[in-house]
C-alpha cells in the first residue's frame, strides 16, 4: 500500500512539473484558433458580421488577459467554434442595413445555413442574394417574392418548416 501511494505521489508531482510546460505549449496552440476563426468569417458568407466580428475581437482581447485561465480562454475559444458551426445548420431571419451606392437601406435577411444568404427590402421591392463566388449581392428576380416572404416566416418561426423554391450555388468538385 505504501508502495503505491509513493507512485502516486511521483505521478503526481511529475504531472503538477509538466502545468507549466503544457501551458506554455497551449496558448500558441489557442492563439492559432483564434486567427482560423477570424479567418474562417472574413471568407465566410457575410451574416451578422458585427456580432461575429466582435466575437473574436473579445477573444483577441481575452487572450491578452493574465488574470483569465487557460481553461477559460479554452473554453471561450470552444464556444466561438461551437456558435460558428451552428449557423451552418440553422435558418435565421434578421433586419439589418445593406449598403446600396453609398445609401444605407433598410432590409430582413435570410440565412439558410451557409447554402444561402438573401435579402428583400423592407417595401420588398427588391431583392438580392449573396453570390459567394463573386462576393457580391446579385439581384432576384420576382418570382422569388413569395419563397423569400415565406422563408423569412418559416425563420422566425411564424410558419411551419416547408420546402422554399430558392437559389442556391452548385456544388463544385475541387478536384
Amino acid at each position: 500500500l505504501i508502495a503505491s501511494q509513493e507512485e502516486e505521489k511521483a505521478t503526481i508531482r511529475e504531472q503538477i512539473e509538466n502545468v507549466t510546460v503544457i501551458g506554455r505549449e497551449v496558448t500558441p496552440l489557442m492563439l492559432l484558433m483564434v486567427d482560423a476563426l477570424e479567418q474562417f468569417v472574413t471568407l465566410d458568407v457575410p451574416f451578422l458580421e458585427t456580432e461575429r466580428t466582435n466575437r473574436i475581437a473579445h477573444m483577441k482581447e481575452l487572450m491578452d488577459r493574465a488574470d483569465v485561465t487557460n481553461a477559460e480562454k479554452y473554453r471561450r475559444i470552444l464556444e466561438a467554434y461551437q456558435i460558428e458551426n451552428e449557423y451552418g445548420r440553422t435558418i435565421e431571419a434578421y433586419r439589418g442595413s445593406l449598403d446600396q451606392g453609398g445609401e444605407s437601406v433598410p432590409v430582413d435577411f435570410l440565412r439558410i445555413g451557409r447554402v444561402a444568404l438573401l435579402y428583400q427590402t423592407l417595401d420588398a421591392a427588391e431583392m438580392g442574394a449573396w453570390n459567394q463566388a463573386a462576393r457580391e449581392w446579385q439581384p432576384l428576380d420576382r418570382s422569388y417574392r413569395g419563397a423569400l416572404r415565406k422563408g423569412l416566416r418559416i425563420a422566425r418561426k411564424l410558419a411551419a418548416p416547408d420546402l422554399l423554391r430558392l437559389p442556391v450555388a452548385a456544388a463544385e468538385d475541387v478536384r
